[in-house]
């Protein structure tokens, strides 16, 4: 079996559970503008492509665009105040890094979500953990699944991408490292499922957080 030197992690719906508190504050949006919320699994749809494709999917289709702007705004000053309330790492997560790190592989993180919360949430949970990366929406790099995140931290990592794995919970993730010549595992955890994780070819499904550490570990 082929073993990797190095991870990259996506974060929400595969490091961190986040759902509750997007939801939350995407709410207390909608509701400023007089329309209803709507439930955690219909955001779990919503999320993985940055907040304003998240707004546009969660605001009605005739809301003007002109709008959006504000509407983002409002987004993020609400996520600000609640984005550590309610989010925890899933089970095994924490484990999992610790392991890895233990072992010499290289892990890091490349999210969609913007890169002050990206980078708050990792300081926040995962203290003791030497990332070599920590890469969110607005470091330079196009969103996934553009690859070019991925590659830089390829790089940043000494390795070539065919000795990395690429975890995510999404087909975006899958897509992403795809598109950067890396191997994909899929989160059955996450936010997205099997069905869509296979649609977008990943190469492992992964049920539970300890099945990844074999892909590192010989």
């Amino acid at each position: 079996m082929k073993t990797y030197r190095g991870a990259i992690f996506d974060l929400d719906g595969t490091l961190l559970n986040t759902i509750a508190d997007i939801a939350a504050s995407a709410n207390l949006v909608l509701s400023e503008y007089g329309h209803p919320g709507h439930d955690d699994a219909t955001y779990k749809t919503f999320v993985g492509r940055g907040f304003m494709d998240l707004l546009h999917r969660c605001f009605p289709a005739d809301t003007p665009e002109e709008q959006f702007p504000k509407i983002l705004d409002r987004m993020l000053f609400h996520y600000g105040c609640h984005y550590m309330e309610r989010t925890v790492p899933y089970e095994g997560i924490p484990q999992l890094l610790t392991r890895l790190q233990q072992a010499g592989i290289a892990v890091a993180v490349n999210s969609n979500k913007r890169d002050l919360y990206t980078k708050k949430l990792i300081a926040a949970h995962f203290p003791a953990i030497s990332f070599t990366s920590v890469t969110g929406e607005g470091c330079g790099f196009p969103r996934k699944p553009q690859p070019d995140a991925a590659l830089h931290i390829a790089r940043l990592m000494n390795l070539s991408p065919s000795e990395i794995l690429y975890i995510g919970d999404s087909g975006t993730d899958m897509d992403t490292g795809k598109n950067a010549g890396m191997d994909t595992a899929g989160c059955l955890w996450g936010f997205r499922g099997e069905t869509e994780l296979r649609e977008h070819s990943a190469v492992y499904l992964l049920k539970k957080a300890e099945e990844a550490a074999p892909l590192f570990l010989t």
